[in-house]
């Protein structure tokens, strides 16, 4: 008689439970990370805005907010929230938000983010 070979059915319900774990882990971190990179996204694109990048705070409040309209993501922060700092000709835009994402009952993550248009 042959030695049988294989996962177990109760191998394969560890692994299971284990895969189901980590999709729902994932699906709750996806949106603050897309949240994150759109942010990121707008950032660097409004840092070469000629408007943006020679006028102040006000252009600035007038870009984000038709931005905010077109991308509901960054309405994770408002424009109040963001820092605008000018390094030789190059205008540098950032932020700092944290997000806390509940997992169940009294557990939850918390993710500090810091997007900014001079990152790579």
């Amino acid at each position: 008689m042959k030695k049988q070979r294989g996962v177990s059915l109760g191998g394969l319900i560890m692994v299971l439970i284990a895969l189901m774990v980590v999709a729902l882990l994932g699906f709750k971190i996806f949106t603050p990370y897309k949240q994150f990179f759109t942010v990121q996204k707008v950032f660097k694109t409004l840092a070469v805005n000629p408007e943006v990048k020679n006028g102040g705070k006000r252009e600035f409040v007038n870009a984000w907010s038709r931005y905010s309209v077109t991308e509901p993501e960054i309405n994770v922060i408002t424009a109040e929230d963001v820092e605008l700092t000018k390094e030789g000709n190059d205008l540098i835009i950032s932020a700092s938000y944290a997000v806390r994402v509940p997992l169940f009952k009294n557990i939850s993550l918390m993710f500090d983010f810091a997007p900014s248009s001079a990152a790579k």
